[in-house]
């Protein structure tokens, strides 16, 4: 059984087209963090699980994982959209890498030279470092989800903190692409929200606190 997990936070105008592409799956949990918006309704008629968590991915994504019952786990944001075929490459995976988490292969949703920089430098991250990050959703089996603490309730970094423990040799790249939402490398500028991304993920390897990285995350 595959359970799909989508925290939310405001995210009404994503939420649908996400849960349309993901009506495969045998279960789906959205789990809201406090939405002012109509994003509760639109996981209701779309026949999901609604989940109210503290808000926080690291907290909505860990109460998803506590309330899903399946044997694999696809935790996925909102803004994000799979390939058609997403089931299929799920499949493959299970079939071929049954100890295994795996994440789609990264496109943004904009015609800009500068997104076709950012994926190639993903793909980069991912292939030598073994760090995907959460907008790369992840598959992962219950049992090595479980066995590895699952998500902590960080207020950042929540998916680069279980890919670390996850480690390199276990993460392997589905046969599909998942396209995100460009619209916080619109909001800030491509340069700009490369670099903090970058940034932030130096402060944390560094040992920097999660709640201050956020802080930074967020100037």
């Amino acid at each position: 059984m595959l359970s799909v997990v989508v925290p939310t936070l405001d995210a009404e105008r994503d939420l649908g087209p996400c849960l349309e592409r993901m009506a495969d799956a045998d279960e789906i949990i959205v789990v809201d963090g406090g939405s002012r918006d109509r994003s509760a309704a639109v996981a209701e008629a779309a026949g999901a699980r609604l989940v109210v968590a503290p808000r926080g991915r690291g907290h909505q994504l860990a109460a998803g994982a506590e309330a899903a019952r399946g044997d694999w786990l696809l935790f996925l944001h909102a803004d994000t959209l799979p390939d058609p075929a997403w089931r299929d490459a799920v499949e493959a995976h299970r079939a071929e890498a049954p100890g295994k988490a795996a994440c789609f292969r990264l496109r943004i949703a904009d015609p800009a030279w500068q997104a076709r920089v950012v994926e190639r430098a993903v793909a980069m991250r991912v292939r030598w470092l073994g760090l995907p990050y959460g907008d790369q959703g992840l598959l992962i089996p219950r049992s090595l989800y479980d066995r590895l603490g699952g998500f902590r309730p960080l207020p950042l970094m929540e998916d680069v903190d279980l890919v670390r423990r996850i480690g390199r040799r276990r993460i392997a790249l589905l046969g599909a692409e998942a396209w995100t939402s460009a619209a916080r490398w619109r909001r800030d500028g491509w340069a700009r929200r490369s670099a903090r991304n970058l940034f932030c993920l130096g402060l944390y390897a560094a040992g920097m606190p999660p709640e201050r990285i956020a802080r930074i995350y967020s100037a």
